[in-house]
């Protein structure tokens, strides 16, 4: 699916005042543009929950020239730093009165220490024409000295916020449902928000994928309850700690014993057959552990990091 078929990309808010943002964040940046001016900054926050999205809004409302890199991708390699980066940091903006081109590394976290080294010079070299918006999950991944020239920004909800902040994201779905004429149940929507909440992105793409038949109905619930196994398997077979990880962040919704469960059924027909006793024993270790332990995105994680390491897959 192109990116303009999908909703998330359809209907990304263009402006600060559209994002769905607690109001002090959202102020945050409101003051920047008042000041015309955007410092270094690092956004730090769960999947989402609109660190890219403002980030643009941003550039969008001061008439910036930005250029997007993805940590996740091509982000990773020093040879995008020394060769895309400079080049667009370098050059001034024909089309911009901005007093600063910007670059956004999306996914920062999951760049390398050595690319991470790179950008931390790079913005030291090119203070004076560019700016860098750095967005991330986990902030201790980013390296002190890029903290330390960058303005930090929480994305964090407090429990206090969710009830106004899930009503506005359902107030935004109902607009969408309705420009694409899907018909929806409201309490299925409602579930379906506070199941993936604050992952706006996630809902938004689940709902779309299951309103092919165009209609929003119970059985999405029911969907939602499957945890996806094909995307797991294919990474612990190719040893991708990463895409692990993050299939782990986007299933800690649902009962670890029922994950757990679902990896080993999965396990039986994707393993050597004798590999899956030693895969039975790990699983049976985790799974007991979920009971008590403080982590259980730490406790299910090292369970797939061991089943990565000590398996074989067919």
């Amino acid at each position: 699916m192109k990116d303009e078929f999908l909703w998330v990309e359809k209907y990304r808010p263009k402006t600060i005042e559209e994002c769905i943002l607690p109001k002090s964040t959202k102020e945050t940046f409101q003051s920047f543009v008042k000041k015309g001016e955007i410092p270094n900054l690092l956004l730090c926050g769960t999947a989402g929950v609109g660190k890219t999205t403002i980030a643009k809004a941003l550039c969008y409302e001061l008439g910036v020239d930005y250029y997007v890199i993805n940590g996740s991708d091509e982000g990773r390699f020093l040879d995008t730093v020394r060769n895309h980066a400079k080049s667009f940091a370098s050059t001034v903006s024909l089309t911009s009165t901005a007093k600063h081109k910007v670059i956004i590394i999306d996914e920062a976290d999951n760049t390398t220490h050595d690319v991470q080294l790179l950008l931390r010079a790079t913005i030291e070299e090119f203070a004076g024409n560019c700016r860098f918006i750095f967005t991330c999950n986990y902030k201790n991944k980013i390296i002190s000295p890029i903290h330390s020239r960058c303005s930090v920004v929480d994305f964090g909800i407090g429990k206090k916020e969710k009830q106004g902040i899930a009503g506005q994201f359902f107030n935004r779905i109902r607009t969408i449902l309705a420009e694409e004429n899907v018909e929806y149940d409201p309490k299925v929507v409602s579930e379906a928000i506070l199941k993936f909440f604050p992952d706006f992105r996630r809902t938004l793409n689940e709902l779309q994928r299951y309103s092919v038949g165009g209609i929003i109905d119970t059985g999405l619930l029911a969907n939602l309850a499957e945890v996806r196994m094909d995307e797991l398997m294919g990474a612990l077979k190719n040893k991708e700690f990463g895409t692990a990880r993050k299939w782990v962040n986007a299933n800690l919704d649902n009962d670890p014993t029922v994950i757990l469960r679902s990896i080993y059924e999965n396990l039986y027909h994707a393993l050597e057959p004798t590999f899956i006793p030693q895969a039975v024993l790990i699983i049976a270790k985790y799974q007991y552990q979920s009971a008590f332990v403080a982590d259980q995105e730490i406790n299910l994680l090292a369970a797939l990091t061991e089943i990565m390491v000590e398996c074989k897959f067919k």
